[in-house]
């Protein structure tokens, strides 16, 4: 049903009344709607030569290979290149890049603050920064140090760690990554930005201090209650040591848990860890971070987040969690009713987004479209959906530039199995290669979107540079930086060749990203209006809606299609209705096909 023009003006403020006192509110203001920007800090800048990683900190790290030849990669290398190094061991692609760091650390994050900041961010989030052997780190060996190859004194870090003991938190140390990471935070909050942290509370790593101990001392172990047990070694009983590993991965050890959630002492070192990096040296929440993003929130049980949450906001009453899932919105309800969670990582947006935007001869309609946006923006109340991170990818997806160069393949929907065939690793015909002109124009308009739509948009390091790649681990490309000069990829991953593709800084698709996230800025009505449908048409596949606040009010008009469409109502010149970008007073709305137009009211 189409709404009249008239009525889209009046209607979100008698609704607007009415869900406000209906709904409970239990969110953070501060995180309704600003802009978020997930960093995989081994992949995002090497601020610091001097703490590179070497070979033996891959200790306990798939494919548990210290001993073949290493070197940090070369950051502005073609990525499917095999390097000489890594030619040495005779080992296919996939192999290597598991083994591949290339040196990311906190000072290169810190370094690159005001280019965060200029791109018109409001938040980060970093992926995983406590010690660990992976490049991703999420096999933690602990959760109250940063890593040592993170700071500035590996050497010096791992000698402090071990006078102290894990069980004790007033033994526990400070140490220089740990101290940078403090910087790091207070160096965000001068630019008027926020920072969450990754938690990984399901499990840790098979050589975290914990494991570590039970492997070597079976029950005498005082972590012998931590871990899911199965058997222990026994010869008189003839039983072996087995334990569940999360998804049967036994490099990652789970934690055990009982009808309260995890057990007693792992919930007691994370409730500890957690405090540690919300109020450092019980200094005040001002030098801590902001909040967390829950990793698997869907493999520990609710209990456990109950208690959490009440924990989390007794330390700082306006702190941020939102958390992993990958549900659809019933099995998601349970986590979102104001006692878990504020948000989610927004995967179920994405599924829309792609469906829409991405697929083409399965696209969804403009009504179908809007319907499922209504359906998810409604399932948990407006103080929710403001906070949602809204993505279109992220470390464990393919990359925006690649998704819209591979259209009508499977439903991102459908995740375990888009999971694997976005992986070039398991699908030679995925079309990992450089997206052409029209294929950025698609990812121009699906980003315009993120920023205009009611939540939280979140973008993936590198979105805004032009970074493409096949899923994990082809997404987690080291960042693209514009002062630095790229080898162009030319190799297949079984290093057959191709044309070039030219890597460089994308500057124009940074602006546009900078654009539309300024505009954000300057519009409340875009960060935290109402919004309603304005105009549906299927077989124009044309879209409009409006962001209202107060007085202030935003019209947006999308056209997915090959060709113009042009949209007149005599209430457009009444209302005074200008272009947001020229301030041209707009009477009648042409917008180019794959392309969209933005009005304001003031």
């Amino acid at each position: 049903m189409h709404l009249s023009f008239k009525s889209f003006l009046v209607l979100p403020i008698l609704f607007a009344s009415i869900s406000a006192t209906a709904q409970q509110k239990f969110t953070p203001e501060w995180s309704k709607g600003v802009v978020w920007y997930q960093i995989f800090p081994e992949r995002f800048n090497n601020g610091d030569k001097t703490n590179d990683p070497k070979a033996a900190d891959q200790d306990g790290a798939y494919p548990f290979d210290i001993t073949s030849a290493f070197q940090i990669h070369p950051w502005t290398s073609d990525w499917y290149q095999l390097q000489p190094y890594e030619q040495q061991n005779g080992k296919d692609l996939y192999y290597n890049i598991q083994r591949r760091r290339y040196g990311g650390d906190l000072q290169g994050i810190i370094d690159k603050l005001d280019y965060i900041k200029s791109l018109g961010v409001d938040a980060i989030y970093l992926t995983p920064i406590f010690w660990s052997p992976s490049s991703h780190k999420y096999d933690a060996l602990c959760y109250h140090h940063v890593d040592p190859t993170f700071g500035p004194d590996p050497a010096g870090d791992v000698a402090l760690m071990k006078t102290e003991n894990p069980l004790d938190a007033k033994t526990w140390v400070w140490t220089k990554a740990d101290l940078l990471a403090l910087k790091l935070i207070k160096e965000v909050h001068s630019r008027n930005m926020r920072i969450i942290f990754d938690g990984v509370f399901n499990h840790m790593g098979m050589k975290s201090f914990a494991f570590q101990d039970i492997e070597k001392n079976q029950q005498a172990s005082p972590y012998a209650d931590w871990f899911s047990i199965d058997s222990w070694n026994d010869p008189a009983k003839g039983t072996t040591f087995q334990y569940k590993g999360w998804f049967g991965v036994k490099t990652l050890p789970e934690f055990k848990e009982n009808e309260n959630g995890i057990v007693a002492g792992p919930k007691q070192y994370i409730f500890n860890a957690t405090k540690r990096w919300m109020n450092p040296m019980d200094k005040g929440i001002k030098d801590g971070i902001d909040g967390w993003r829950l990793d698997v929130a869907y493999d520990v049980g609710h209990p456990f987040w109950k208690d959490w949450r009440k924990w989390v906001r007794g330390i700082n009453p306006t702190a941020y969690m939102t958390a992993e899932l990958v549900y659809p919105i019933e099995k998601t309800r349970p986590y979102l009713e104001g006692d878990e969670f504020d948000a989610t990582m927004n995967y179920n947006f994405a599924f829309i987004m792609h469906d829409f935007f991405i697929q083409e001869k399965s696209a969804s309609t403009v009504t179908q479209f809007d319907a499922r946006l209504k359906e998810l923006r409604d399932a948990f109340g407006n103080d929710v959906a403001l906070n949602m991170q809204n993505l279109m990818n992220s470390h464990d997806a393919t990359r925006l530039a690649s998704a819209v160069a591979n259209p009508d393949g499977k439903k991102f929907g459908d995740w375990g199995d888009y999971f694997n065939w976005s992986q070039k690793s398991n699908n030679k015909s995925y079309n990992a290669r450089k997206p052409n002109a029209e294929q950025i124009q698609k990812q121009k308009l699906i980003a315009a979107f993120q920023m205009l739509y009611l939540g939280s948009p979140m973008i993936f390091y590198g979105d805004e540079a032009g970074i493409w790649g096949a899923n994990d681990p082809d997404c987690r490309k080291p960042m693209v930086w514009e002062d630095r000069k790229y080898d162009a990829e030319t190799f297949n991953p079984d290093q057959s060749k191709h044309d070039p593709d030219a890597v460089a800084f994308n500057k124009d698709l940074f602006h546009w990203y900078q654009k539309f996230m300024m505009l954000r800025k300057k519009y409340k009505s875009i960060q935290l209006g109402n919004y309603t449908t304005i105009e549906k048409d299927d077989a124009k596949k044309f879209y409009a809606f409006s962001r209202r606040l107060n007085d202030e009010e935003v019209l947006v008009f999308i056209n997915r299609s090959d060709k113009p469409v042009r949209f007149t109502n005599a209430l457009l010149g009444k209302n005074k209705f200008k272009d947001v970008f020229t301030k041209k007073q707009v009477k009648e709305v042409l917008v180019q096909p794959m392309d969209l137009v933005v009005l304001g009211n003031n």
